[in-house]
């Protein structure tokens, strides 16, 4: 019987893709250091195909990540009450499944002068305030 992914491997993936982007490395450079096609490497990302532990210890390492990053925050699927941390925010997984999101963390994280990351914080601010003030006239 065919084992079918799930919405932890599709997580799992996304995590592989997002950290894969913020560093600037194509699906063909992971898959030839994997020894695996883009395509492969693609469906992992999309979470078509499921990671096996050992390959997912790989991709940590090629990646330059502790193999906690794909499971930080994670829900699994029996927690009871009062032990089940909450994640990231929606809109944090949101932005970052965007080329735009990705993008701007990447460059973003590139600024070392606190000023200018607050002042790129507030302009942003700014504008999704005009955004809403445009939606609501």
């Amino acid at each position: 019987m065919k084992k079918s992914t799930g919405s932890i491997d599709i997580e799992i993936g996304s995590r592989v893709r997002m950290r894969r982007i913020s560093i600037g490395m194509s699906q063909e450079k992971l898959g030839d250091m994997l020894g695996l096609t883009f395509q492969q490497v693609q469906k992992y990302e999309k979470g078509m195909n499921r990671i096996s532990v050992a390959r997912l210890v790989e991709i940590a390492k090629i990646l330059g990540v502790e193999i906690a990053f794909f499971f930080d925050g994670l829900k699994g699927g029996k927690s009871g009450p009062g032990f089940a941390e909450s994640g990231a925010p929606a809109y944090v997984a949101d932005m970052m499944s965007t080329p735009e999101g990705l993008q701007l963390v990447r460059h973003f994280t590139g600024i070392k002068n606190s000023k200018v990351r607050k002042s790129i914080v507030q302009l942003v601010a700014s504008l999704a305030g005009q955004e809403e003030t445009e939606r609501s006239a």
